[in-house]
């Protein structure tokens, strides 16, 4: 599964003005990855966990229980790259793209999800960044709407791009939802 917006043979911005909608060509919707900056956090977070752990176990086995059983350090290393793999995979997964009525949100790597929000639908659009992501720089959308079932969040995207999104998905929200 590809990241990133997809360019069309006149460019994807081209494209999109030549469909006449907003976000969309001839194909379907252009799609945006989320920034690389996610990768790497959730990366440097899965070793800043597990790294202690292997040493830990290492030297707690090693010490009461005997220097043999101080190879099960292994797993929590074994678990590095595991979850390495897994990390990148599901980081390639997310993806969003705005149309004309709604905004679509893709993601799953085994259990695919894509999420529809009819711009007339949301209640409140919200920009969320907590300590670690504010460290690296991020921040998530998170969308509600009047169904308490809906799960539409975008995360780990740059504080500008998240700001332009909230303010434009709120815009949109009101125009749609004038005539309810």
């Amino acid at each position: 599964m590809e990241t990133g917006s997809p360019v069309s043979p006149g460019g994807a911005a081209e494209g999109a003005e030549a469909a006449g909608g907003a976000g969309t060509t001839e194909a379907g919707p252009v799609w945006t990855g989320l920034p690389p900056g996610l990768l790497r956090m959730r990366r440097l977070l899965l070793v800043m966990w597990l790294v202690p752990a292997a040493v830990g176990t290492g030297v707690l086995l090693g010490l009461f229980v005997g220097p043999a059983w101080a190879a099960f350090a292994l797993l929590p290393l074994a678990g590095i790259g595991w979850g390495w793999v897994l990390l990148g995979r599901n980081w390639r997964s997310w993806r969003y793209a705005e149309r004309a009525d709604d905004l679509l949100i893709s993601r799953g790597v085994l259990w695919h999800e894509e999420t529809v929000v009819p711009y007339g639908r949301m209640q409140l659009v919200e920009v969320t960044s907590g300590p670690v992501e504010r460290h690296f720089g991020l921040a998530g959308v998170q969308l509600h709407t009047a169904a308490a079932a809906t799960d539409a969040a975008i995360p780990g995207l740059d504080p500008a791009e998240a700001e332009r999104l909230r303010d434009r998905l709120t815009a949109l929200g009101e125009a749609r939802s004038a005539g309810l």
